[in-house]
């Protein structure tokens, strides 16, 4: 019962994602897609949580991975970012 209370609220997040995104016009997806991807270091923490647990070898593989990609996540929305802040200063 849980694994399908689990599928539906991911099917539910896939499908709410979907649809905000395609609603975004294209002039603001830049701008808004870097600062979430800079504000998901939650999603770190939630890594960093999984990977020291002691659920086992396979959950502690996944949240080394998830601790891996999360950094990923975050170091290149503050990069995308940075770089569309330093095109609007002066030269």
């Amino acid at each position: 019962m849980e694994l399908m209370l689990l599928l539906t609220l991911f099917a539910v997040a896939v499908f709410l994602g979907v649809e905000l995104i395609t609603k975004v016009p294209p002039t603001l997806h830049t701008p808004l897609m870097s600062g979430s991807n800079a504000i998901s270091g939650i999603s770190l923490v939630g890594a960093l949580l999984a990977a020291g647990s002691e659920g086992g070898l396979l959950v502690n593989v996944l949240g080394f991975l998830a601790v891996v990609l999360a950094t990923i996540n975050v170091v290149g929305g503050y990069m995308v970012t940075n770089r569309m802040l330093a095109m609007f200063k002066r030269k």
